[in-house]
């Protein structure tokens, strides 16, 4: 993708092109070049824009203008922009990753997991596995051997008993960096869906023992299931408590699906959290009902998460990936952070 078709696509502005919309934006950059202020010029009355016919030099200037301005309903108004975003209304900006620097991944907003984790999963966790190219941060899955370095033969624990890992990945994540309470998360992403994959981007939070601190999937993936899930503690120690929704990709009815982009959001406030792909629901979880079971009394979900992203392979959930060709890449656009105001 070129630069510019890019930074066109990340205005994400809908415009319907009519007389009086036309000549809104013009009043709204004779303005801007004037000092007048631009909310005022875009909530002008149809009718008041006197002699708004574009010159040679607006015309040219206009999709810099544009940048900064929503198209609703026919309406106009200015939308906050932060480095070439445009915030949804309502929302402003407070962190994002565009991925635009080719290299390893920003240091100053991801450190990585390492080894064996979680899930039992047979994949080994290392920065190597995550670069920034063409735009785009790539986690990549190999088959590959990787000798543990905690290996012990005779362990009964998962974690130790294996003397190898046959797959390597990356888990990409904001613990002690970037934490944020409340918001819209948001990710573009392409996944891999073959079999033995398990893509997810999801958060934890920032205080307590899983699943006492809260887990939200915004996007999980595995066998041919898209998962969009909330988790907090029951009464017994370890175990969750699950409002979890699973469809099926092949619901979508695209068979090119996992050949595109896809965009996944939470929407979090004091009251719900609510998880959409595309801007479909998939899932709506009250939390007033969401309380940890353990006698605290406390929902996980009123403290700040932070992020994670990773390419998991095996494991508990992930199917077999013996019959896969690998590497295997989950690509991802940007990830962003809004916040909402009133």
């Amino acid at each position: 993708m070129r630069p510019g078709e890019r930074a066109l696509r990340r205005m994400r502005v809908s415009v319907a092109w009519s007389a009086s919309i036309l000549s809104r934006m013009v009043v709204m950059l004779r303005a801007n070049q004037s000092g007048q202020a631009p909310g005022a010029a875009a909530n002008a009355s149809p009718g008041c824009e006197g002699n708004a016919t574009p010159t040679p030099t607006e015309l040219r200037l206009m999709p810099a203008a544009l940048a900064g301005v929503w198209l609703v309903g026919g309406a106009a108004f200015v939308a906050h922009a932060q480095g070439g975003v445009v915030s949804p209304p309502g929302y402003t900006l407070v962190w994002a990753d565009e991925f635009d620097r080719d290299g390893a991944p920003d240091p100053a907003n991801w450190t990585y997991e390492r080894g064996f984790v979680r899930n039992q999963e047979l994949q080994w966790y290392q920065p190597e596995n995550a670069r920034v190219e063409h735009g785009l941060l790539v986690i990549e899955g190999r088959r590959e051997r990787k000798a543990n370095p905690t290996y012990q033969a005779g362990a009964t624990g998962w974690q130790r008993s294996r003397e190898f890992a046959e797959y390597t990945s990356a888990s990409l994540t904001t613990r002690h960096m970037h934490e944020w309470q409340y918001g819209r998360f948001e990710m573009r992403a392409r996944i891999d869906t073959r079999a033995g994959l398990w893509p997810a981007f999801w958060t934890l939070g920032a205080s307590g023992a899983w699943p006492a601190n809260g887990e939200v999937d915004v996007m999980e993936y595995y066998r041919g299931l898209l998962l969009a899930n909330v988790a907090w503690g029951s009464a017994e120690r370890g175990r969750a408590v699950w409002a979890d929704t699973r469809r099926p990709v092949a619901s979508f009815g695209d068979s090119d699906w996992s050949s595109r982009f896809h965009v996944w959001r939470m929407d979090w406030d004091e009251d719900r959290i609510q998880l959409f792909v595309d801007d479909e629901r998939l899932n709506d979880v009250d939390l007033s009902k969401t309380i940890d079971r353990d006698g605290s009394g406390t929902s996980p979900f009123h403290q700040p998460h932070y992020v994670i992203l990773n390419l998991a392979i095996g494991g508990t959930s992930g199917g077999d990936p013996s019959a896969t060709a690998f590497p295997a890449r989950f690509e991802v656009d940007y990830v962003r952070v809004f916040r909402k105001y009133n």
